[in-house]
């Protein structure tokens, strides 16, 4: 197994590289300057000169690519335009906010799709099973903004049950503040006892939730499908039937323990789209997380914030894919044998 991580880490650490490299030519390659973002309009040569020498713009190619990759290794993503801070610390500040939303996304995916692609694979090519794969099949057609739309016109504009963007009403955190302890409103509220402002969160919540929801939920019940029809065909399945074991448990506790290498790849792969892919759901709900700051980075040419969290993500998006590397040895007895 030691060889195996190895392994995996040389392989984590070589597409990261690429990733870096694929960036710098990037920033390079596409118009713009970022002296220009730095100085404004109609600066003098000498600002002009002592920004491209502050950036290290004026050194050779190979070097600045040299001085880049050093300051990201040292975990330096440079200074934001916009908000004039580190990088990093704009990052660690909005992070909890798209944590909290893709894990709980994450959750509720697998509480919900799991469970539908077993009853698929149960009832295969049954009115139920066709009616929840046409049912997946439309969602996965609907775009995400155009889903995220159609819910707040429903729940905010029409029912008036939830409120529309935001992560917690302002009068809360004036009335009823609560200490940050781990920067996931929903857990900080409870660990201060305050209902009311966790019920705001919640409420704030649902709406982004169910958007990401809906939109992977198809992935993994279909894989959860796929996957059980066949492991429904093998012989220990109609062994215990035989036996008369209850069908819940030839279900969950057998067969879909037969599915958990490819349910696990699915369910790593989705919760690292869902940390890097909430871009757009973050904008249209106006979720103070990592996607809506990205997107301000690029529509406002905030290199160093565009970078910086291209970078980032690509770096969860790795290790996440690690993790789940790793998790295989611990659902398969053979991977440990051999």
């Amino acid at each position: 197994m030691a060889h195996y991580v190895a392994q995996r880490l040389v392989l984590l650490i070589g597409t990261l590289i690429g990733v870096l490299t694929v960036t710098f030519v990037l920033t390079h390659v596409l118009p713009g300057s970022p002296v220009e973002m730095m100085l404004g309009h109609q600066p003098t040569q000498e600002q002009i000169a002592a920004a491209r020498h502050e950036l290290g713009l004026d050194l050779p190619l190979w070097q600045q690519y040299l001085r880049f990759v050093a300051e990201i290794a040292r975990g330096h993503f440079g200074q934001s335009f916009l908000t004039s801070q580190p990088v990093i610390r704009d990052i660690s500040q909005r992070l909890p906010a798209t944590v909290e939303l893709a894990s709980l996304a994450m959750a509720c995916i697998i509480l919900v799709g799991v469970p539908i692609g077993v009853l698929c694979a149960v009832k295969s090519n049954s009115p139920v099973d066709h009616l929840l794969r046409g049912i997946s099949t439309g969602s996965v057609a609907l775009p995400g903004f155009m889903l995220a739309m159609l819910l707040q016109i429903m729940f905010y504009g029409r029912l008036g049950w939830l409120p529309v963007q935001g992560r917690i009403s302002s009068a809360i955190l004036l009335d009823h503040p609560f200490p940050r302890v781990t920067g996931l409103f929903l857990i900080d509220s409870l660990l201060a006892g305050d209902r009311f402002a966790f019920w705001d969160a919640a409420q704030h919540i649902i709406l982004p939730v169910a958007t990401l929801t809906l939109i992977s939920l198809p992935l993994v019940a279909r894989t959860t499908r796929n996957m059980m029809v066949e492991q429904l065909t093998e012989d220990y399945v109609r062994t215990g039937l035989a036996y008369g074991l209850p069908p819940r448990d030839i279900h969950f506790r057998y067969a879909l323990t037969g599915t958990l290498i490819p349910l696990l790849t699915t369910v790593g792969l989705t919760f690292g789209t869902l940390m890097g892919g909430t871009v757009v759901i973050e904008y249209v709900y106006d979720w103070p997380g990592i996607g809506s700051y990205i997107v301000r980075a690029i529509t406002q040419s905030d290199y160093p914030a565009a970078i910086g969290v291209t970078i980032f993500l690509a770096t969860t998006y790795l290790v996440i894919n690690l993790i789940v590397d790793l998790l295989y040895f611990l659902v398969d007895p053979r991977l440990r044998s051999s």
